[in-house]
């Protein structure tokens, strides 16, 4: 029988994980069935997260293997670029912050 890892993180610093045993040529739905989740977190709705395993994105129907990890994603909430913007942004100029300490001999920005 494959053992199977699923994670889920409904909310920051909130990890649902859970190792269990399941059916040759289960799915990763129905690892997800098996998991518990939706008895753990009633009010989450599983169906619409984004299926991975091993952090790389699957269809609900794919079958899983011996210590798979059956990831559920959640939506991204920001841009990664907009944020890394905005945190470039507060730190003023060049010259305090991520650039304040410079190797010796080393270029701007490094």
């Amino acid at each position: 029988m494959p053992r199977v890892t699923v994670a889920c993180s409904p909310a920051a610093r909130e990890v649902f994980e859970q190792v269990l045993d399941v059916a040759p040529g289960a799915t990763v739905r129905d690892a997800v069935m098996a998991s518990g989740l939706a008895q753990a977190l009633p009010g989450l709705d599983w169906a619409s997260l984004s299926p991975g395993i091993w952090g790389r994105a699957v269809a609900w129907d794919q079958a899983v293997r011996d210590l798979d990890r059956v990831e559920l994603c959640r939506p991204l909430t920001v841009d990664p670029k907009v944020a890394r913007r905005e945190r470039f942004r507060q730190q003023g100029v060049r010259g305090t912050g991520l650039f304040a300490n410079r190797r010796k001999g080393g270029k701007a920005g490094y």
